[in-house]
């Protein structure tokens, strides 16, 4: 009997210890295993974008240009029915629930991988919503893919989605150009 109870309070000290390691750790997996992973992946949505999407019309240019996209000739519209995440990787799912960029009752309209933009097929990007994701856009031409997948993950984790810098930039573009055509 004092043998078990000895075992058991050593496992559960270990159990204790390897929690206590994973949970200080966190920051470190993400930025070195789970970040580069999905920064990976996002290259790759962005080079299928440039095949598969839609070149800006003449007033959407314009647009991308007042706004200061440097090459706004490069700027594709896709559009999907979902917009994608890397779903079939179990780490960056429950990472991306975690920060609460999907999962449950999380309906993700637009996102920007580098110059294109992923937009679901029911939702209107009409100039105000263009306006809001080019900005994604014109953040991610003056830094990279990298640091603003980074800044944006990190500000999820930190802020509401509301309140996430990347974000609050954007939301004055809808403010900016909150009329119609």
């Amino acid at each position: 009997m004092f043998n078990k109870m000895k075992i058991l309070k050593i496992i559960t000290l270990m159990f204790i210890t390897v929690a206590i390691v994973i949970v200080l750790s966190y920051e470190k997996i993400i930025t070195s295993v789970l970040l580069p992973q999905y920064i990976d992946w996002a290259y790759e949505v962005d080079r299928k974008g440039q095949e598969i999407g839609v070149s800006l019309d003449k007033k959407e240019l314009l647009l991308a240009a007042e706004i200061g996209i440097v090459h706004p000739e490069k700027v594709r519209i896709v559009y999907v029915n979902e917009v994608p995440f890397p779903y079939e990787n179990f780490a960056l799912k429950v990472f991306g629930e975690g920060v609460g960029i999907v999962g449950e009752g999380i309906i993700n309209n637009a996102q920007v991988f580098g110059y294109s933009i992923y937009a679901r097929k029911d939702f209107e990007l009409n100039r105000t919503r263009l306006a809001h994701e080019l900005v994604h856009v014109l953040q991610i031409e003056r830094a990279s893919l990298d640091i603003v997948v980074s800044q944006h993950f990190s500000d999820m984790s930190k802020y509401e989605y509301d309140k996430a810098p990347l974000e609050m930039e954007a939301f004055e573009a809808n403010k900016k150009y909150s009329e119609n055509w």
